[in-house]
């Protein structure tokens, strides 16, 4: 039993550094602000979520199980909450969603111009 909580741990504890990882390359490649809070929101929700859970199945200490959970939950209520508030502080500010150029969008329609 303890192999499986062992291996389970380990795939939970990978998976959700793989997530942080995708995460940040996605916000280092995406055009602008709007699109890299997307990764943003995966790398903190997911990504640290996945995290939480390994780590809970190694916890033996049962104070230290109700810790993590309690973090587990606060991030699933926050994380989401801070990326819309970013967001609309941003368009409030002014800042614009990227648009491609009318010279990507012929190319992208199948038209060589």
């Amino acid at each position: 039993m303890e192999l499986v909580l062992n291996v389970l741990s380990w795939l939970l504890l990978l998976s959700g550094a793989a997530f942080i990882v995708i995460g940040a390359f996605g916000m280092w490649r995406l055009p602008d602000f709007y699109t890299r809070l997307h990764p943003a929101g995966l790398t903190d929700t997911m990504g640290a979520g996945l995290i939480l859970l390994g780590l809970l199945l190694q916890a033996e200490a049962g104070m230290v199980a109700i810790k993590l959970l309690i973090i587990a939950v606060l991030l699933l209520f926050t994380s989401p909450t801070s990326g819309h508030a970013t967001a609309r502080a941003a368009l409030a500010a002014g800042l614009r969603p990227w648009q491609a150029k009318d010279d990507d969008k012929a190319m992208g329609e199948g038209g060589d111009k």
